[in-house]
């Protein structure tokens, strides 16, 4: 293993232990462009919000702006070819080697963008544009390091990707807000009787659970989705794809069990329950697989982005 990759796998392991035991199932041929993958998207996260995986680092990042620029910079000089950094020397093996399209890269610094500017989500088709952005390119990117070319299951991918951060929302409402960031729909917090300035007030739990419940239902409709397209895939990605499937869905389950006093806390999965959804992810490929010889469910009514390529 070189020097990039094993850095890669451990920033996938402290940053993420859901994707880390997911990873683990693919085959080697994929495990390490997923990983190089996920280290630069994780790279581009941290530099705008000024952490290290997700945490404070204790020094004064400059301005988000300045930040997007370098960004962009560093990005577009690695899908050029030219000599850049590890973090981006990460994303220029992997768009060299299966050959990703400049496109998906630069939209997920678009969603990088929305956070830098301070975007408002005022409906939810602009939080689900944000969710494509951030995860959905994300979604669709991982499809082709596994080998999807067709666009029916880029949109499939696409969905998954969308479903992770719908849950990620749902999951993070008060820390995003203790950021400065409200991804909820301002139109659902009104209709539900809290004004989006005043989002945390203890007073607004009930309702504030609710507007999560129905973020979280709609999440279940693009987990639904993307099943369709978990049965293209190789066994072995396929198991991939369907355990972080699984997992993710339980943290929203898990979410909604709990009800309200999971707003004021970080929900995760044991790992009990984690080999359980693996195990289920195993069983789902063969269901899946099956099932793809059948009237394939039309997206009607999801959120579509611009036509996919690979």
């Amino acid at each position: 293993m070189d020097a990039l990759v094993e850095q890669a796998r451990k920033t996938l392991a402290d940053g993420s232990k859901s994707f880390a035991a997911a990873s683990r199932l693919l085959g080697s041929e994929h495990r390490d462009s997923i990983v190089l993958l996920y280290a630069w998207c994780r790279y581009c996260d941290d530099t705008i919000d000024g952490e290290y995986l997700g945490f404070r680092s204790g020094e004064e990042p400059g301005p988000a702006t300045v930040r997007l620029e370098a960004l962009k910079g560093g990005t577009v000089a690695a899908l050029a070819g030219e000599r850049v950094p590890s973090e981006f020397e990460a994303l220029q093996r992997v768009a060299r080697l299966h050959r990703l399209p400049d496109r998906y890269p630069l939209e997920l610094l678009d969603g990088m963008a929305m956070d830098a500017h301070g975007a408002v989500y005022r409906t939810f088709d602009d939080t689900l544009k944000y969710c494509y952005h951030v995860a959905g390119v994300v979604g669709v990117m991982s499809a082709i390091i596994l080998g999807v070319r067709d666009r029916p299951t880029l949109e499939r991918a696409c969905d998954l990707g969308i479903g992770f951060q719908l849950t990620n929302i749902a999951r993070d409402v008060l820390a995003d807000w203790e950021r400065g960031r409200v991804y909820l729909p301002a139109q659902w917090l009104v209709e539900a009787g809290i004004e989006p300035t005043n989002l945390a007030c203890p007073d607004h739990r009930r309702q504030l659970f609710e507007v999560v419940a129905r973020l979280l239902r709609e999440a279940d409709a693009y987990y639904r989705s993307a099943s369709y397209g978990i049965g293209e895939l190789s066994f072995r990605s396929g198991w991939a794809v369907a355990t972080a499937r699984r997992v993710y869905r339980d943290i929203g389950d898990r979410i909604l069990e709990i009800g309200s006093p999971a707003l004021d806390t970080r929900v995760v999965t044991s790992k009990r329950r984690k080999i359980a959804s693996g195990l289920q992810g195993a069983l789902d490929v063969g269901f899946l697989s099956a099932r793809r010889w059948w009237k394939v469910a039309p997206r009607d009514g999801l959120w579509t982005p611009e036509p996919l390529i690979a």
